[in-house]
């Protein structure tokens, strides 16, 4: 459900009527915000009347915001009659996190076959309506088994370079030729090329050198860049992945972990794997009290508002090897942001979110278990260096 509307008490209205959170965009960008997820009247209230005082007459569009969702990106080559699919991306963050900064793994690890299949048929089938001729890239989001298309891009995408470099084929020289004339039969492109590994793709981020940005993961892309990780299993590619964007991560000692209330019982089993892992959990009081409550040992620390010894004291401290940091909506308290400054400068691995805080913990069991072994990209597709 979405509908565009220019003022505040139609705004309301449409939320109410489809159910909040929201995801709310401004056809004008508002101080580089292009979109919001709201959760409540009051913050939807305020975001209107500034979009609307600076741009009066400025048309909203609001749309239902899908919680709890998996992201799936889609890229595919077409040529008029036959499309095959390139790749097929699941995000590791929710959907609501930016294509561009969220990380994302090829194959799929979670979704089920007939998922990923029907995700397939759908794009072989938008590309056929829509005459494309060349690469086309598809967005979807995945909820309770019910496949909903997101964002249809008949262009390249930023992602056909890391599905070229997990696969083994130059998709950008086969569209080209494809809109040079060629035919995919000519070209002998009939299939979707069947990997043996797995590749996660993972962004790099200019927080370090924009002392004053918000360290948050929203609708908006952060990420200046992207590195890879590949080996035979998702939780060491992952591992690697992280490695390379310049976050190792530890394979014992603390965590912190402070999350919204909304988050409190999705994040009770990653902490339970952080402590079965050996690690010693880190919460403030309100998280520390759920986690006892479910029979986690945690030790309490302060807020930075609090008083002191806080959590920034430990981080600085070195006490901190690993933080979790999970906000809700896309400005976190200035607590939350502190805390991100804080691992941020001390060069401490954090997370603002809770599947990725999964993946990390998963990864970790893996880096217990065994070291990287590395291979050359050639070696992986079976080509010649």
């Amino acid at each position: 459900p979405s509908a565009t509307v220019t003022t505040v008490p139609d705004a309301l209205e449409v939320a109410r009527r489809i159910g909040y959170p929201v995801l709310v965009r401004p056809s004008y960008v508002l101080g580089g915000r292009s979109m919001e997820i709201v959760y409540d009247p009051d913050t939807l209230a305020a975001f209107m009347a500034q979009v609307l005082e600076l741009f009066p007459g400025n048309q909203i569009l609001i749309d239902k915001f899908l919680e709890d969702a998996v992201e799936v990106d889609v890229d595919c080559i077409a040529d008029g009659r036959r499309c095959v699919i390139c790749g097929v991306m699941e995000h590791i963050e929710e959907a609501g996190i930016h294509s561009g900064d969220s990380a994302c793994v090829l194959p799929p690890s979670t979704l089920e076959r007939a998922v990923v299949r029907r995700i397939e048929d759908q794009t072989r089938r938008i590309a056929r309506e829509l005459g494309v001729v060349g690469l086309m890239n598809v967005q979807f989001a995945v909820k309770n088994g019910v496949v909903y298309v997101l964002e249809v891009n008949p262009r390249a995408s930023r992602t056909i370079p890391f599905v070229s470099k997990a696969t083994g084929v130059s998709f950008a020289r086969l569209a080209t030729e494809v809109m040079l004339g060629k035919t995919l039969d000519e070209l002998r492109v009939t299939r979707k090329k069947t990997v043996r590994h797995v590749a996660v793709k993972e962004s790099v981020f200019p927080f370090t050198r924009f002392p004053g940005i918000t360290i948050s993961l929203g609708p908006e892309m952060k990420s200046t860049g992207e590195v890879m990780g590949i080996d035979d299993t998702f939780e060491m590619a992952f591992a690697k992945s992280q490695a390379a964007s310049g976050s190792p991560l530890p394979t014992s000692g603390n965590v912190f972990i402070s999350v919204h209330d909304a988050y409190k019982d999705k994040i009770v089993d990653v902490a339970r794997s952080f402590k079965d892992l050996g690690f010693t959990i880190f919460a403030t009081a309100g998280t520390a009290s759920c986690l006892s409550e479910h029979g986690i040992e945690v030790a309490t620390v302060m807020k930075v508002s609090e008083g002191r010894p806080n959590v920034a004291d430990e981080i600085m401290n070195g006490r901190i090897h690993l933080l979790i940091n999970v906000s809700l909506g896309r400005r976190p308290t200035m607590d939350a942001a502190l805390i991100r400054r804080y691992a941020l400068r001390s060069g401490v691995p954090y997370t603002t979110t809770v599947a990725a805080a999964r993946a990390m913990a998963a990864a970790i069991g893996e880096l217990k278990k065994r070291t990287f072994r590395v291979k050359s990209i050639q070696e992986y597709h079976g080509m010649e260096a």
